[in-house]
């Protein structure tokens, strides 16, 4: 295994152990130390593998997004049952993951959303970036709906992609407050309500 291999290698773990534990307690309360004892990393060598604490979350919002929007393709390309029963399957998913409690390892847009923003511009651009382009899986599968009957045609995928993602983030954040379902169900409730299936 050559330097570039190894070197690549240590970083994906570094990140990859750093997900869960800032996933769970945030981004500016966990100190590099953590992550570093936490992966089994030599203190004095985390600079070798990020330039700096924001340069750490950068990657690591970049990897999240891009193993997220891996799952969503995933579900979209799948060729069981309708668009529209594999559309409806992602928020299913959301909601049970959520209420299981299961997402500290992989919910770090709602997590880091409103913290690094006002920290990190870059951070926050990759967060934009990451949005819009799950917003786009969700108009496919919508538009996907649409085309095979499974989802009425009534409005455009685009606007409806967005404000059911915009119900979803909203309904996660309401739910820290409540710290039960309910937030999950009501916005169940009105995605099929917007996208004209029955209760």
């Amino acid at each position: 295994m050559n330097a570039a291999s190894v070197h690549h290698d240590v970083r994906r773990h570094i990140l990859d152990t750093a997900r869960p534990i800032i996933g769970s307690k945030g981004f500016s309360a966990v100190g590099l130390n953590e992550i570093l004892v936490a992966a089994e990393i030599p203190k004095g060598s985390f600079y070798h593998y990020f330039a700096s604490k924001e340069a750490f979350g950068e990657a690591l919002l970049e990897q999240y997004f891009t193993a997220y929007l891996a799952r969503i393709d995933a579900l979209l390309d799948q060729q069981d049952g309708t668009a529209g029963q594999r559309f409806m399957t992602y928020w299913v998913q959301w909601r049970d993951a959520h209420v299981a409690g299961t997402v500290h390892d992989h919910c770090l847009a709602v997590k880091l959303g409103a913290e690094v923003c006002d920290l990190s511009e870059r951070m926050r651009l990759i967060l934009q970036d990451g949005a819009t382009a799950v917003v786009d899986r969700l108009a496919r599968f919508i538009a996907a709906g649409q085309q095979d009957g499974s989802l009425p045609a009534m409005q455009d995928a685009r606007p409806l992609a967005a404000s059911l993602y915009q119900l979803w983030l909203g309904a996660t954040l309401l739910a820290k407050f409540t710290r039960d379902r309910h937030p999950f169900d009501a916005a169940m409730a009105t995605t099929r309500r917007l996208l004209g299936l029955p209760a």
